[in-house]
């Protein structure tokens, strides 16, 4: 299959999943222009991690992080340029053979650690290439995703909080929200790429969904969370229907508020990156489109709308944030956001300007703000830069 078909079915497959805010426009005159400034954009972007992949290893940045790579080769593929081609770009070519180089007894792909963050997305990449030499490969990394699933009692309860949620794998094994949704995306999609196929074992073996999205609820801030937690915790009305890291999460996350009864609680605070992770991993599951949990994490996003900053945690975070946000408002085909004052919000056009204003002259990007979760990685945040884009012309 040509990977530039496979990208936009890749897209389809999702936005089947979920009912559109509204109608989405065909492409009129007024796109026009600002997709000719993106296809400028994500050309420089392009070029740029072309020029700093390592040639004779093929991988782009830290070699002992596959994941850096596959977003790379991700964002090469989308590059609208490519449209009616049907090889792949030599730089591909050279990152797909780093990531097989990668994939290891288990069947993940990863260097010295982070098995599930490192292969979750090394599957998207190979699913990507439409290459039928991959799928074995994909197979056996897919099982490796399911296998990282917790299920602490080993009774299909879910008495505990991290139970039915995927972590980082090894001494990071306990559950989060981020791990979890990239582990969902890539079975989601490689389920899709696998069908029909000799290597199809999805009704021998999967992921058990229904705990997944029970561990992605509990990290939805709302009253049955908080219940959950204890009473020691405390819901603030700004936090609700937003998402957090982890249940309980961690210690940066938290605030200190003091209840009408006098005593000292903590609250969950919000974040706009785990927020647009947690609708996109509702979608990947399958969830009804009507479902309540869906439309409070759409009232929170578009209360907390911004592109200055990843709401909740300033700059931390700000890539990952408009990566998250272009893919989750892109599948559901969400064409506008909507104020609480009833101000509709062209995302695209204004997520589109935004990133495009923070490249740098050498046609790369980096978060300059804060370098928390990597994004001082000129290779992660070009990347993250690219999807963005792409996500949206394909939108526009």
């Amino acid at each position: 299959m040509n990977h530039l078909h496979l990208t936009t079915a890749l897209l389809c497959f999702a936005a089947s999943l979920a009912t559109a805010q509204e109608s989405i426009k065909p492409t009129g005159d007024a796109n026009v222009s600002l997709k000719l400034e993106i296809e400028r954009a994500i050309d420089r972007g392009v070029r740029h991690l072309e020029s700093t992949q390592d040639q004779e290893t093929g991988a782009w940045s830290d070699p002992t992080l596959p994941a850096f790579t596959a977003l790379s080769i991700a964002s090469i593929l989308g590059d609208p340029a490519l449209a009616g081609e049907t090889e792949l770009p030599a730089s591909a070519e050279k990152g797909y053979d780093f990531l097989l180089s990668n994939v290891k007894p288990d069947g993940g792909i990863y260097g010295k650690g982070l098995a599930t963050y490192n292969t979750a997305l090394s599957i998207m990449a190979l699913v990507q290439s439409g290459k039928e030499e991959h799928l074995p490969v994909i197979a056996k990394a897919r099982r490796l995703l399911i296998n990282q699933q917790q299920d602490y009692d080993k009774r299909g309860e879910t008495d505990n909080l991290f139970d039915g949620g995927v972590g980082y794998g090894g001494s990071y094994a306990h559950s989060d929200l981020s791990n979890t949704h990239l582990a969902l995306e890539a079975l989601y999609y490689s389920k899709k790429a696998l069908a029909d196929t000799e290597y199809d074992d999805s009704s021998e073996f999967d992921l058990d969904w229904d705990a997944a999205i029970e561990f992605v609820s509990r990290t939805q801030n709302s009253k049955e969370t908080i219940e959950r937690l204890g009473e020691e915790v405390a819901l603030r009305d700004e936090d609700e229907g937003g998402f957090i890291y982890f249940p309980g999460d961690t210690k940066s996350d938290q605030i200190a508020i003091t209840g009408d009864d006098g005593k000292e609680r903590t609250a969950l605070r919000s974040y706009g990156s785990m927020s647009y992770a947690g609708l996109l991993a509702f979608i990947y599951a399958d969830m009804d489109r009507d479902d309540p949990r869906i439309a409070s994490v759409m009232s929170w996003l578009q209360k907390n709308f911004t592109l200055e900053e990843n709401p909740g945690m300033d700059a931390q975070g700000l890539f990952y944030y408009y990566h998250t946000m272009s893919k989750a408002l892109a599948i559901t085909g969400t064409e506008h956001l909507v104020t609480p004052e009833g101000k509709k919000i062209d995302w695209k056009e204004d997520l589109a300007l935004e990133v495009m204003s923070r490249q740098q002259s050498d046609g790369s990007w980096t978060n300059e703000e804060s370098n928390r979760w990597m994004e001082d990685d000129a290779a992660l945040v070009t990347a993250y830069s690219l999807l963005t884009l792409q996500h949206v012309y394909r939108a526009l």
